[in-house]
Formats: structure tokens, C-alpha cells, sequence
């Protein structure tokens, strides 16, 4: 009953491996039926208001505990933008609002990100969120963790009968796991995003064990990878 993940040294998801499924049909039967009506409306804005207020919890812990190593004002405003966002999204009434909303909010956050990196931030510099290939160190460290956080929810959902493949947030795309990333979305700042920066400020990784190749792209060595799993798992028995 443990679930198995193949990535490549990439932290590019390839293939999962679980017991058997288990779960009620008529659960499934109600989720498809639900992914096509309005109702579908009402979760997809769940998924993102636990999105933007975990945000803001990542925000204001800064603010709480490194008041002295941050840009107060900065971070202060970022939290309020996004308050002001949680507030305007009851008013959406289609997933195309509220797309607009996560696609704010998530520049709002990933534009204070930096402030966040408090020791090592000549190596783990954050400018803007880049993947396929990820760009800088901590890019890579962050599509490696949202790699494993995909998996992780799309297994939950399998075991409880709920396919991960039909969402509310996110639209259906062949391949595209949506409803594991419509409710990735909310986890990611607790779980995945605080996870990097406590790697990197108390130096548990460094620069020195990330790679870039050719193309450009950041890849993390088998030992970092080690290190992250590692945390990973621990994190896990955390929450």
C-alpha cells in the first residue's frame, strides 16, 4: 500500500505505480456529473481562496519572524493585494474570473518570493517562476517538489475513489492530472514552497549541488535529490 514514483533527474514526473483502486463508482459518477454544471464553479473558487490565503500565511510568517531581514512594506502590500483578491473572488461567477484571479495572485506572490531566500541568496535568487526547462536553482528545487506534490494528491485521490484526471480549477487536458492540481494549488505555499525555503535557509542544500546543462536548464545532483526526499518525507509525518 505504498505508492511508487519514477521521475527523471529532471524531477519530470513518468510514472506511478499503486495498489489497487479503491472506492465507490457513484462518488465518481457524482464528480463527472458536478465537473459539468455550475456547481463546479463554487469548488474551483474554494480551491483557489485556500491558494492565495496559504500564500498569505507564507507572507506573513516572514513578516512575523524575520521582520529585521526582509522588506516590511513590500511584503505588507503583497499580503494586501491578496487579501483584496480573496475578497473579490465571491463575486466570480465563471472558472475564466477566477483563472484571471489565480494568475494575479500568483504573480503578486511570486514577485515578493526573493524576500523569502534569507541566507545563500547569491545561489537560491528568485526572479520569476520559469519550468521546462527551470532556469535557476530554485526554480528547479521548486518544480521538484510540485513533481512530488502532484503525485502525492493524485495518489490520495485515487484512494479514495476520485478521478485526478476530471477538476474544477483547472479544465480537462488529455494527460493533465486537473483535479490533483486544483487541489495542489492550496497545498503548495505550506508544503512545497515553505519546504525550499527551510532547505535553503538553514542551509541543508547549496548551490553547489545544482547543475546547468546545454540547455540551460538547473539539474539538482543525486545527492540534493537525496536531501530533498528525505525532507520531503519528514515534512509528510509534520502535516
Amino acid at each position: 500500500n505504498i505508492g511508487l514514483c519514477f521521475l527523471t533527474p529532471h524531477g519530470r514526473f513518468l510514472a506511478r505505480v499503486n495498489g489497487k483502486v479503491k472506492g465507490n463508482v457513484l462518488l465518481r459518477k457524482k464528480q463527472y456529473a458536478i465537473s459539468e454544471t455550475e456547481e463546479s464553479i463554487a469548488i474551483a473558487a474554494s480551491f483557489l481562496v485556500g491558494k492565495i490565503a496559504n500564500c498569505r500565511k507564507v507572507i506573513e510568517r516572514a513578516l512575523r519572524d524575520h521582520a529585521l531581514l526582509v522588506d516590511v512594506s513590500m511584503l505588507a502590500q503583497a499580503s494586501r493585494s491578496l487579501r483584496d483578491n480573496l475578497r473579490l473572488i465571491r463575486e466570480c461567477r465563471t472558472i475564466e474570473d477566477l483563472m484571471g484571479f489565480e494568475g494575479s495572485s500568483a504573480k503578486i506572490y511570486f514577485s515578493v518570493f526573493d524576500q523569502l531566500v534569507l541566507h545563500q541568496k547569491d545561489q537560491f535568487f528568485f526572479r520569476e517562476r520559469s519550468r521546462r526547462p527551470p532556469l535557476d536553482n530554485l526554480n528547479s528545487l521548486l518544480s521538484f517538489l510540485y513533481t512530488l506534490l502532484t503525485s502525492e494528491v493524485s495518489s490520495a485521490l485515487e484512494t479514495v475513489g476520485l478521478d485526478p484526471y476530471v477538476g474544477f480549477l483547472h479544465q480537462d487536458r488529455p494527460g493533465r492530472p486537473s483535479l490533483a492540481l486544483d487541489l495542489m494549488e492550496e497545498l503548495r505555499p505550506v508544503f512545497a514552497d515553505r519546504l525550499a525555503l527551510t532547505l535553503i535557509n538553514r542551509n541543508q542544500i547549496s548551490g553547489k549541488g545544482f547543475t546547468q546543462k546545454e540547455s540551460g536548464g538547473i539539474l539538482m545532483d543525486d545527492e540534493t535529490r537525496k536531501k530533498v526526499l528525505t525532507a520531503w518525507q519528514e515534512r509528510k509525518k509534520e502535516m
